[in-house]
């Protein structure tokens, strides 16, 4: 498949998701209504509603996480429509993320108190950072995309005590041991 093709499937996939994320009623922008590029603190209104903030790193790791799933079950497939299944499959989550089970579920069990969803603009930069993560995958051996995504992991629990491994746990099975940890200052 060529990377236009790849790119306009891609695109076209995303195109589907912020149809149907409008249709759910996530705003484009956040609670501002003005849009940005980065939010910085995790306690406020603003996460999740920027291009980017420290939980994009958690969706690099997603891109790293489904190439290795893909390749391991879907070798045969070259990397272009592997890419296109991880848009869909980060596509997918982003919607059942931002349903009202869902994000009752991270006000419950993490420490996303305050979280009412994603706006729009961060859904887009989660899914393009699953792109960036998916890519890097493919371009690194099996051990350096390992590597960098324990990196990811640990700069996360002590940047901002939360990563993807955390979050899985609190929303699977949430552990007050964890959630004490979090709300600790920094």
């Amino acid at each position: 498949m060529k990377i236009k093709a790849v790119i306009f499937w891609a695109g076209l996939i995303i195109l589907v998701m912020v149809i149907i994320l409008s249709q759910m009623g996530r705003t484009p922008w956040g609670p501002s209504g003005v849009p940005g590029l980065w939010s910085n603190d995790i306690w406020s209104q603003e996460n999740s509603q920027r291009l980017a903030d420290q939980y994009t790193l958690t969706h690099i790791s997603h891109g790293l996480g489904i190439y290795a799933l893909l390749h391991l079950t879907a070798r045969a497939l070259p990397v272009g429509p592997r890419l296109l299944i991880a848009v869909v499959l980060e596509g997918g989550w982003e919607v059942l993320e931002n349903t009202d089970f869902i994000i009752n579920k991270y006000r419950e069990a993490t420490i996303s108190l305050d979280y009412y969803g994603d706006s729009i603009l961060n859904s887009v930069g989660d899914v393009i950072a699953m792109i960036l993560g998916f890519l890097f995958a493919a371009k690194l051996s099996v051990k350096k995309s390992w590597l960098f995504f324990i990196f990811l992991e640990l700069l996360l629990a002590l940047w901002i005590k939360d990563n993807l491994i955390i979050n899985i746990i609190m929303l699977i099975y949430p552990l007050g041991i964890i959630k004490a940890w979090q709300l600790k200052p920094l």
